[in-house]
């Protein structure tokens, strides 16, 4: 088990692609922090499962963000994972949410990393790893905050690894295009609403209308490349945004 010793972190991991992240880290020894809220006695089962910690802190505030950080203690790996979603034309957009989607989307990333890059450089071996989306490449009506953010989070994934560059910290994105995860599930009332479309079409002709694959990711497929940037074989990846698309931003 290659991570054995390695503590890491994994934002908003108590379901979907956080989950999965977290218990391929697992699976190959790393101690796990998980954190995000839930049904705590489900949370429970996910900690025995993984012999892991949890830590529930609000990362849409600075102040819960340096909480976790104080509580997960000294990390080795971060994965800047919690998200959320918002539907709606930008006329209509509670401001309320975008400033709630822009703090835990891309806010949160800035402050967990800068905490935990000092000890990952003491160390000579970090991997900073933040979930971005296929949005991080390309745009959609009616999610200007959550666009706004993932083009957000790959810059600042470029910026770091090129200021960690000869540190033995590597920093890299993953870009998801849709996976099945309540986040995406939750989303669909909305689009429903907002383009006045049955379920049915809002998965056919929203969702998978740009996966020329026309199927879903699943959460284990985007856990399986975060467990290898974290290999030594992938040490010279850095500053890269991997795309798990069905070949959505190849168009």
């Amino acid at each position: 088990m290659f991570l054995a010793g390695k503590r890491a972190l994994v934002t908003g991991s108590t379901s979907g692609i956080g989950l999965a992240i977290a218990r391929s880290l697992s699976a190959e020894g790393a101690q796990i922090v998980l954190n995000g809220f839930g049904d705590e006695a489900e949370i429970a089962a996910l900690c025995d499962e993984m012999n892991a910690s949890h830590v529930g802190a609000d990362l849409t505030t600075r102040a819960g963000c340096e909480e976790l950080m104080e509580r997960a203690g000294p990390v080795d790996i971060l994965v800047n994972n919690a998200g959320m979603q918002h539907v709606s034309p930008v006329q209509d957009f509670p401001p309320e949410k975008w400033d709630a989607i822009i703090a835990l989307n891309l806010t949160s990333a800035f402050h967990t990393t800068r905490l935990a890059v000092p000890h990952m450089k003491e160390q000579g071996w970090g991997r900073v790893i933040c979930t971005a989306s296929a949005h991080s490449l390309v745009a959609s009506p009616f999610k200007s905050a959550y666009v706004a953010a993932k083009h957000g989070i790959a810059g600042f994934v470029k910026t770091i690894a090129l200021e960690l560059a000869q540190s033995g910290v590597t920093a890299n994105c993953i870009s998801p295009g849709y996976v099945w995860t309540p986040l995406v599930e939750n989303q669909i009332p909305d689009t429903m609403k907002a383009r006045g479309m049955t379920r049915e079409q809002v998965i056919n002709d929203v969702l998978l209308a740009g996966q020329p694959t026309k199927r879903f990711s699943q959460p284990e497929e985007i856990g399986a490349l975060a467990l290898f940037l974290c290999r030594e074989e992938a040490q010279n990846i850095t500053g890269s945004n991997y795309s798990i698309d069905g070949g959505w931003t190849a168009q």
